[in-house]
């Protein structure tokens, strides 16, 4: 059975949706629910490069845009760094990453390949402003119109 894991982009009418406040995920949750119950669904299938964090280790994440987040390892995580140009990394929990990931194979002493378990449901942007969502380990994530 396919874990769905329920990630998706704001909707105009968010309550939330301004430049001077934030959005937390339970707020996000409450709103998205019921437009994800009609969205599309797609399958994960893009390999990830990953390893064990360490506690107490500072990650990072930057994407086109620069730096997006940091984040630190508290508790047993994995280290995930995306197949993509800008190879951003972030951690996920190790609960959650065995859940999400299946081995492939081992890149090199440091990184292995694994495949991702699961699909997503997306529902598009139509905020025209951006803002942003307060992450689980307290940092502000911009939530842009591209």
């Amino acid at each position: 059975m396919k874990k769905l894991i329920l990630t998706g982009l704001l909707l105009s009418n968010l309550l939330y949706a301004n430049n001077s406040l934030l959005i937390t995920q339970e707020q996000l949750k409450e709103q998205l629910i019921p437009s994800l119950t009609s969205s599309i669904v797609f399958e994960k299938f893009k390999p990830i490069l990953a390893r064990e964090g360490k506690i107490g280790e500072t990650i990072k994440t930057y994407t086109k845009d620069g730096l997006e987040t940091i984040n630190q390892v508290i508790i047993p995580s994995y280290i995930v760094k995306n197949t993509t140009d800008a190879k951003e990394e972030y951690i996920v929990t190790k609960d959650k990453f065995e859940k999400r990931y299946t081995f492939l194979k081992k890149e090199n002493k440091t990184w292995s390949f694994f495949k991702p378990i699961g699909e997503i449901k997306v529902v598009k942007i139509k905020n025209n402003n951006d803002f942003f969502i307060l992450a689980p380990w307290g940092e502000k994530m911009i939530v842009k119109k591209e």
